[in-house]
């Protein structure tokens, strides 16, 4: 197949057009620039934040992935959580106008999103793909986010709306930062550590996209979360066990608080226990259904 990808050099981004080329799959790099790509490498540039896009280039293609957006990370100013929502709602928008105006327009678009938008629940609550939107600022930019890709659907493109948990990869994201403080004896639970931290090994995320696009049935939201679910306190007890070092310390929530914007707030002390009811459901089989042994895979 021919796809399209935004996105393409982030951790998901990568390791997707990894898994499609070895496939023997053709895959679009849809950039900000050609700065660094080798000459016979196909791109479509584009500029989100000016509304440009070179739209020829998308015809003809089997599937667009859309998965740019401003980085979630960092202290949460006014400017940050602007562009936090804008980066997602006008760059997924641009796409899916620009989608719904071609000759030749894919069959499915994949449009990244997230699990926080079930935002806070209680501990013995479980929730999927049929489950209210939360509240709260993420919850909120989501929402938003989804609904950007409707001009895609008007017109009978398929829409699936991946909402990733926590990516865990050795090569970067959340274990990127962790890892080298666990190392130290510095792995933290934050505030009671009963909020539910869902996950998904990167090794899972491009056979699942896969599996999604070869059962047409599946569209709307898909939560890409593996089905072993564990608390806060639980990830960083196996995190520190799997390096070896002790998991004492403790950020008290109300220290956490004081974080300007809400950031640690929302990524740390907020949590919901989710289930990937849509994938389970279809069939598939998670190479890292459970965090310690996909841990001890990802470090070994």
């Amino acid at each position: 197949m021919r796809f399209a990808i935004t996105g393409s050099t982030g951790l998901v981004g990568s390791a997707l057009t990894r898994f499609l080329r070895d496939g023997g799959h053709h895959v679009t790099r849809v950039v900000r620039a050609f700065g660094g790509m080798p000459a016979s490498e196909r791109a479509v540039v584009w500029h989100p934040d000016e509304g440009v896009i070179e739209k020829d280039g998308l015809e003809d293609h089997d599937v667009v992935i859309h998965l740019a957006g401003e980085s979630i990370a960092g202290v949460w100013t006014d400017g940050k959580k602007r562009r936090i929502r804008e980066s997602r709602v006008r760059g997924t928008r641009l796409i899916a106008e620009t989608l719904a105006g071609l000759e030749r327009r894919p069959r499915t678009l994949i449009s990244a999103s997230a699990f926080d938008i079930y935002g806070s629940r209680p501990p013995s609550e479980q929730v999927d793909e049929n489950s209210e939107p939360g509240s709260g600022f993420l919850a909120d930019v989501i929402v938003a986010w989804e609904a950007s890709t409707q001009a895609a659907s008007d017109v009978g493109i398929r829409v699936v709306h991946t909402r990733f948990g926590n990516v865990l990869s050795s090569e970067g994201g959340m274990l990127g930062v962790l890892l080298p403080l666990y190392r130290l004896g510095l792995g933290t639970k934050f505030g009671d550590g009963r909020q539910y931290w869902p996950w998904i090994a990167i090794d899972d995320v491009p056979p699942a996209m896969l599996h999604v696009l070869e059962r047409p049935e599946i569209a709307g939201p898909v939560n890409f979360v593996a089905p072993g679910q564990v608390t806060n306190a639980e990830f960083t007890d196996a995190v520190a066990a799997v390096v070896g070092r002790p998991s004492f310390l403790k950020l008290p929530a109300f220290a956490a608080k004081l974080a300007p914007g809400g950031m640690a707030e929302e990524l740390l002390l907020r949590g919901s226990r989710v289930v990937p009811k849509k994938l389970i459901e279809s069939g598939y089989a998670f190479r890292h259904p459970e965090l310690r042994p996909a841990l001890k895979a990802m470090l070994a």
